[in-house]
């Protein structure tokens, strides 16, 4: 089994009901370095500090070639697992998704987050285009032979306030859930949910470890343990000083993640 493979399935490990997996998201190979000094056990990049310190908008606005170069350059940084965020693929069909998932994967990833979202305007896509889309991912990971991670992304809280979040939406996020995990997905991303009693309904019945985005209304991981959720993400605060602060005091907020969760960065 190849390293690459080796690191898939490590961080498949660390999804482990009641402990959840903190994530510091990177966008370079000096934050990479920075975030590993700090003991993190596993790198993620997102999508908009990585197109904002290339000087470009979030929503695939950065060119593909260039997000995979800097994909190379982050897995070389450090020996941690890296998995990429991929936007909606970079693809306007399944095909296309499954080759932006190959390139990835071939630069050095362990998986991906996808997103149920169009880039131009942040609407839904229909739930079953979607699942098609990530059943193409999958078919692009399994023949290159790598067990990469698919974390399934649906933006069903971003598509009204927080205020307006209820139990039809989380309802609406589970059944692109399970058709999503039918599709291959092995996690599923649920941003911009912050309240605690959804977040609790959402991880009960949820067919895959739930990942969610940490922001400074988001409740602390010491909360997640009780409900079992396997995976968190941090928001996209404060992104370019929160290198300093890494390197001021590596290794608190992996052991102790509380007091950094409102100097999140992504």
């Amino acid at each position: 089994m190849s390293n690459q493979s080796n690191q898939a399935q490590t961080f498949r490990s660390f999804h482990v009901p009641g402990q959840p997996l903190v994530l510091f998201n990177v966008w370079d190979a000096g934050s990479a370095k920075a975030v590993a000094a700090g003991g993190a056990r596993a790198l993620a990049t997102g999508s908009w500090s990585v197109a904002a310190a290339h000087g470009f908008t979030d929503g695939e606005q950065m060119p593909l070639n260039l997000c995979l170069a800097n994909l190379q350059r982050i897995v070389g940084a450090t020996d941690l697992p890296v998995t990429i965020d991929l936007e909606s693929g970079y693809g306007a069909d399944p095909a296309a998704v499954g080759d932006t998932v190959a390139l990835a994967l071939q630069a050095g990833a362990i998986g991906c987050n996808i997103e149920d979202s169009l880039p131009e305007n942040g609407s839904l896509r229909a739930a079953s285009d979607q699942a098609a889309r990530l059943k193409a991912a999958r078919a692009a990971a399994d023949a290159i032979g790598i067990p990469a991670f698919l974390n399934a992304r649906t933006d069903v809280f971003f598509q009204t306030g927080p205020e307006h979040h209820d139990e039809g939406m989380v309802e609406a996020a589970l059944e692109r859930g399970r058709l999503y995990a039918d599709a291959g997905a092995d996690g599923l991303f649920v941003p911009g949910l912050a309240h605690e009693r959804l977040i609790a309904r959402l991880v009960e019945g949820s067919p895959l470890p739930v990942n969610i985005m940490v922001a400074e209304s988001t409740p602390l991981p010491r909360g997640l343990r009780s409900w079992a959720c396997r995976g968190s993400a941090t928001g996209r605060a404060r992104t370019f000083s929160s290198c300093v602060l890494w390197r001021a005091r590596p290794r608190q907020h992996l052991e102790s993640p509380e007091p950094f969760l409102g100097q999140s960065l992504a």
